[in-house]
């Protein structure tokens, strides 16, 4: 265990809402804690990495044994799935609210700009990060971005990436990434990156860019969010929800099985 994780592990927060589901650590952390710890991290300069958990990434875990221990080493795992809400308190497991992390971003944008703080964005094609810059310099002014790179590079090009993210200046680091590439890079790197905060966003700047509709707040708050997507690109996305949905379900029952009749 890194120094950071003893460091973050002991926060008492951090150690009071720990709880396991499906083999997997998570924090039952509302949004307004989740950004607390976030501004603290910048506030303090302490190392603090971020993830998320979804029903597709627990699934995912399962068998891949590399993001597993990725997404286990963070500091912090927030649920952002409903159905991972949902399937807990089936379960017993006291998890207050799903903390999306496309919301977390988009708060931190917020705070970054009233606190001084300055993100790197990484990932995504470069016409999307230009037209996430461009939105932010509209909505927020004030935010100084310390530096941009688009997601389209090769593993060797990686070292050079982290030294000018570290050149920049930056207290927090968005990456935005598919999985398992973004926790990969964390994971990797996490212990010489030098902005306090640092979180995998996935698609989340495709979403800010205007270049994906997000779902709107009753079907993601219905849990259905994954349909939308569905519906939006049915070719490209109906066998990894049939089979990802279908796997959640069986490992829930078990789950539910083993906690109400010890079996």
């Amino acid at each position: 265990m890194s120094i950071q994780q003893a460091d973050w592990g002991s926060h008492p927060l951090l150690a009071a809402r720990r709880v396991d589901f499906l083999d997997c650590p998570m924090h039952g952390l509302t949004m307004a804690e989740t950004l607390g710890l976030a501004e603290e991290a910048m506030r303090e300069k302490r190392p603090l990495h971020h993830v998320v958990v979804n029903v597709a990434k627990l699934v995912t875990m399962r068998r891949d044994g590399e993001l597993r221990d990725d997404v286990t080493g963070a500091d912090v795992i927030n649920v952002d799935g409903v159905g991972v809400l949902w399937g807990a308190k089936l379960c017993g497991v006291p998890l207050p609210e799903r903390v999306a992390g496309v919301d977390i971003m988009l708060e931190l944008f917020a705070l970054c700009a009233r606190g001084g703080y300055r993100p790197y964005l990484l990932g995504a094609e470069q016409s999307v990060l230009e037209a996430v810059a461009a939105r932010l310099q509209k909505e927020h002014p004030g935010l100084v971005i310390a530096g941009m790179r688009n997601g389209y590079f090769k593993p060797e090009e990686e070292e050079a990436i982290v030294a000018d993210i570290n050149r920049s200046g930056s207290d927090c680091l968005f990456v935005a990434m598919p999985t398992p590439r973004k926790e990969r890079f964390l994971k990797k790197y996490r212990a010489i990156l030098q902005p306090s905060f640092v979180m995998g966003v996935g698609g989340s700047f495709d979403v800010y860019a205007g270049k994906v509709a997000r779902a709107p707040r009753l079907v993601q708050a219905l849990g259905m969010e994954w349909l939308f997507r569905l519906l939006q690109e049915p070719k490209r996305l109906w066998r990894r929800y049939y089979q990802t949905n279908t796997a959640y379900a069986l490992l829930l029952g078990q789950e539910l099985r083993k906690r109400h009749f010890g079996r």
